[in-house]
C-alpha cells in the first residue's frame, strides 16, 4: 500500500501575553485564503536553531518585536497529519520586554494587543480561524485556568 503526504518543515507558534493580561495577537494577508487573519507570531524552525524553543524567540522577536523573560512549553500539535508531516511546537510568553520588529520583505504584519476576553470573541464567532494559534490559547487555558 502506497501513502501520499507532504513533508513539511516543523514549526512553532508563540502565545505573548502581557503584564496585565492581554495577547499580543497579529493581522496578515494570507495569499493562499485571499483574506486578512487573526493569527498568533509563528513561522518554520530553520536549520540554525538548534531546538524549538530558539525558533520561538527568534520569531516573536521578528514579528511583534519583543523578547520574554519567561517562556512556558505548551507542548506540540500536527495539524494535519492524514495529508503533512507538519510538527508545530507551542509556547506561551511572558514578562515580555520591547525590541524592534524585523519583519520579511514579504510580511504584512499589523500588531493588535487585545483583552483575553476579545480574543475568546474572535474564537468564538468564527474569525480568529489560525490552527496552531487555537491549539496554544487552548493549551494554555486549560494549564492555567483548571
Amino acid at each position: 500500500m502506497h501513502f501520499s503526504f507532504v513533508n513539511f518543515a516543523k514549526g512553532v507558534c508563540i502565545l505573548p501575553i502581557t503584564e496585565d493580561g492581554k495577547v499580543i495577537c497579529i493581522r496578515q494577508y494570507r495569499h493562499a485564503v485571499k483574506e486578512w487573519q487573526w493569527e498568533l507570531p509563528a513561522g518554520a524552525i530553520d536549520p540554525e536553531d538548534n531546538e524549538p524553543l530558539s525558533a520561538a524567540k527568534r520569531e516573536l522577536e521578528e514579528e511583534i518585536g519583543c523578547q520574554a523573560k519567561n517562556w512556558i512549553d505548551l507542548g506540540n500539535v500536527y495539524p494535519s497529519p492524514g495529508s503533512t508531516s507538519e510538527q508545530i511546537f507551542l509556547f506561551a510568553a511572558t514578562d515580555l520586554i520591547k525590541t524592534e520588529q524585523q519583519l520579511e520583505a514579504t510580511e504584512q504584519i499589523d500588531l493588535h494587543t487585545i483583552e483575553m476576553n476579545e480574543l475568546h470573541q474572535l474564537i468564538n464567532s468564527g474569525e480568529f480561524k489560525h490552527g496552531a494559534g487555537l491549539a496554544a490559547i487552548l493549551r494554555y487555558l486549560i494549564k492555567n485556568e483548571g
